[in-house]
């Protein structure tokens, strides 16, 4: 149960491509009520960390997965999908092949 007045926090997992930029951690705690938020807050923390997952317009970029467990955001309400306390995000790039 979320409290009206209580952030919750959430950990958000990344992948061998992004972990230099977030201190060559595998998973990071911040706080947020959605998606958007935490990026927000990953941003603050992490500067610069937004142009990796977003576009300047905001949007995430075509190539990087949010996964809220095991939902892509994508299919829930995107950047505004609400979070609650304990979840983990999986930040995710795209895996393109071909022969």
């Amino acid at each position: 149960m979320n409290l009206p007045n209580v952030v919750p926090m959430v950990i958000v997992s990344f992948p061998d491509a992004l972990r230099t930029r977030v201190g060559n951690h595998r998973s990071v705690t911040v706080a947020g009520h959605t998606v958007r938020e935490i990026i927000d807050a990953l941003d603050r923390d992490f500067p610069g960390l937004r142009f990796n997952l977003c576009y300047e317009t905001g949007e995430l970029r075509p190539y990087v997965n949010i996964f809220l467990e095991r939902e892509n955001i994508r299919y829930l309400q995107g950047l505004d999908t609400p979070v609650s306390a304990g979840v983990t995000l999986h930040v995710l790039q795209s895996v393109a092949g071909g022969e």
